[in-house]
């Protein structure tokens, strides 16, 4: 299953920069899904800034509305790393998090540019 997403608020912050070296930040921001994924998120990430062309972030993210018609909760953890060599992905949905309709949920979750692959089961 794959929905698009806007991100409404984006509030960063750096924690950690000394020159030449990574850079570490905290992200708060929230979302907004619409198709087969349809609601609401907020979600809190860590950052680790550009070194010489990479980066990486990991997140954890609260999902609040329905899938494919179901309604109710569950929690993402996802993250990414980017390198000259491109970007490597991973996530999943965190076991026993769903609530309503959702209860059972599993799964594993891929965000990338407003797009979120959702490949799960419903137990």
């Amino acid at each position: 299953m794959q929905a698009q997403f806007t991100i409404t608020r984006w509030d960063d912050a750096v924690y950690d920069k000394t020159d030449g070296e990574a850079q570490l930040g905290r992200v708060s921001a929230d979302k907004a899904f619409t198709g087969p994924l349809a609601g609401t998120s907020t979600v809190e990430l860590l950052t680790a800034g550009l070194v010489e062309g990479s980066a990486g972030y990991v997140a954890s993210e609260k999902f609040s509305g329905t899938l494919e018609g179901r309604a109710g909760t569950f929690v993402m953890q996802h993250g990414a790393t980017m390198s000259p060599d491109g970007p490597v992905f991973f996530g999943h949905v965190v076991p026993g998090t769903g609530t309503g309709e959702l209860v059972g949920l599993s799964g594993a979750v891929r965000m990338e540019h407003e797009l979120i692959t959702l490949d799960y089961t419903l137990g």
